[in-house]
């Protein structure tokens, strides 16, 4: 059995209002020093085969055609046993 990590980011050049709340919310609380959030998602996929190559091409596919908004959002594919 092997697990795929998806992590979904806006492209830098996005304004991220969620991450803009939650800076404004981490200050407000006294947690100083922080200079900026950025909001993301994360996707922990279970697949009923061992790692191989193929399941990181099939991964890549999964992200770019359901996970990540390719528009505004990047992603990264992380495969382990």
């Amino acid at each position: 059995m092997a697990r795929v990590v998806v992590d979904v980011m806006l492209k830098p050049e996005i304004l991220d209002p969620q991450g803009k709340a939650v800076h404004g919310a981490l200050d407000r609380l006294g947690f100083a020093g922080v200079s900026s959030v950025r909001q993301g998602k994360r996707f922990e996929i279970e697949i009923d085969s061992p790692p191989d190559a193929d399941l990181q091409s099939r991964a890549e596919q999964m992200a770019e055609t359901l996970l990540a908004n390719m528009v505004i959002e990047d992603y990264t594919v992380r495969v382990e046993a």
